[in-house]
């Protein structure tokens, strides 16, 4: 008699531990820990955040009707209590209207008068910002929120102030243009050039900040240029200087019938922004 009953006791225990690890992150976080060990639950992006940690989740926005809601949908699903601005740069394909439905606490949705670019819309939505740390969002799929935990850990820990995710550093990446590539790196070495870091990816869009970074820094770039200029500026900085980590991502990129927008066009501009922020503000 004792024999049948153990296995259902066993199982009603398992049911109320894993109800109990549902309900509480604490009792998750206590839960993992146990099985793999806090070494492993690290390398996994699973940590304590400080008591009212919250991130903040820009999202630069023009014609993405495609991807927005499913990409609002997977910001939303990661575990970190967080707000999410989007700044739509004055979409003309129906993301507007997608975008007033997504509105809810929690979602704040900024609409430009006129389309100004990228940088000029991650200018407005860092204004809005109130979380601890600040991290830049696509507003296609290219790049997966899933890693949120990994990009913050080191500010979590303090041992940044500014973390970049490089999508050439060892994780997994949809194979694509050959020239984009060989662009991305020639840039990337001239920054690192003229700032003397050793980024291996200064174009990601994956740009995360404590925000007292971006309130020291007065960025002025409408387009893509923001990306040079943020790395520029960070690399300035003094007393203190920022630290500067970079953590692997993947990256799922997608081709101009897919809606890529980024072009030649904007490669010379990244190059002029290289050189003007080297010494101008």
């Amino acid at each position: 008699m004792s024999t049948a009953i153990l296995p259902r006791t066993r199982d009603e225990e398992l049911d109320r531990l894993l109800e109990r690890a549902a309900s509480s992150p604490g009792e998750r976080l206590y839960l993992l820990k146990s099985l793999l060990g806090e070494a492993a639950c690290r390398q996994l992006g699973i940590y304590p955040l400080p008591a009212g940690f919250k991130l903040s989740v820009v999202i630069p926005v023009f014609n993405e009707r495609q991807w927005i809601r499913e990409l609002v949908r997977r910001v939303q699903a990661v575990q970190i209590p967080k707000e999410i601005i989007i700044v739509d740069d004055c979409s003309t394909d129906g993301t507007r209207d997608i975008l007033r439905e997504l509105e809810e606490p929690g979602i704040r949705v900024v609409y430009q008068p006129h389309n100004q670019g990228k940088g000029a819309a991650l200018r407005l939505g860092f204004r809005h910002a109130t979380g601890d740390v600040v991290l830049v969002q696509d507003a296609d799929l290219e790049y997966d929120p899933a890693e949120y935990p990994r990009l913050i850990e080191p500010i979590v820990d303090n041992r940044a102030d500014v973390v970049y995710g490089s999508r050439f550093i060892g994780e997994s990446h949809r194979v694509l243009y050959y020239w984009h590539y060989v662009a991305n790196k020639m840039l990337t070495t001239l920054s690192n050039m003229f700032t003397n870091l050793n980024l291996t990816d200064m174009e990601t869009c994956y740009k995360v900040f404590r925000r007292e970074v971006l309130l020291d820094i007065q960025l002025r770039s409408d387009r893509f240029g923001f990306e040079p200029e943020i790395t520029a500026k960070v690399a300035r900085h003094g007393n203190p200087a920022w630290r500067i980590y970079e953590v692997p991502i993947s990256y799922s990129g997608r081709t101009y019938e897919e809606g890529k927008k980024i072009g030649l066009r904007d490669a010379f501009n990244a190059l002029y922004c290289i050189l003007r922020y080297k010494w101008f503000n």
